[in-house]
């Protein structure tokens, strides 16, 4: 029995470039992947939450079912942050762009976008508080309040671009399209 999506030398079909019926703008879309960072410490995290799961299960059978509770929703959580981590990051559609960090969310409507340009300034290494040299893609709000600070949208030491510069390079473009796209529209 074969299995041809298994194999390197099968023939592609004339239709794999073929245009989607349908391209839905109003979806939140993200315009590039996550990194190998942010998925690498998400699988990881869910990965912890399977043994504290399997644990649940065995203090379940043999101690209180109360205590198991506990440690079920221990899990809970570990699971609900890995999905949160990877639900990180810029997104955008017709309506505007979303900044979605770890414990907030942020959404500016395409009318109330002055620019997003990629300029060259100290970003934060993997979140951290540590700073180096690097790119980040700004969003510049028009009649934005001067103390409130838009975080960038992306930079290059991220946990999905960093050691990944062309994928920045790419994802900004992206965003600065969609921008000028739907700015004027």
């Amino acid at each position: 029995m074969p299995l041809p999506f298994l194999t390197a030398d099968r023939a592609f079909d004339a239709t794999d470039d073929v245009a989607l019926p349908h391209d839905d703008r109003d979806l939140w879309r993200r315009p590039y992947r996550p990194g190998p960072w942010r998925v690498g410490v998400a699988a990881l995290m869910l990965l912890l939450a399977s043994f504290v799961l399997f644990a649940a299960v065995i203090i379940a059978a043999t101690d209180s079912l109360s205590a198991a509770g506990v440690v079920f929703g221990i899990a809970l959580v570990v699971i609900v942050c890995a999905l949160r981590l990877l639900r990180m990051g810029a997104w955008v559609s017709a309506h505007g762009v979303r900044h979605v960090s770890f414990l907030s969310t942020r959404t500016v409507a395409w009318q109330q976008v002055t620019s997003v340009r990629t300029v060259q300034q100290p970003v934060r290494w993997l979140g951290l508080p540590r700073t180096v040299q690097g790119q980040a893609l700004l969003l510049v709000r028009q009649g934005g309040r001067s103390g409130e600070t838009f975080p960038p949208l992306l930079t290059t030491h991220n946990a999905d671009f960093l050691a990944r510069e062309e994928a920045f390079d790419r994802a900004a473009d992206a965003v600065e399209a969609w921008a000028d796209e739907y700015r004027r529209g």
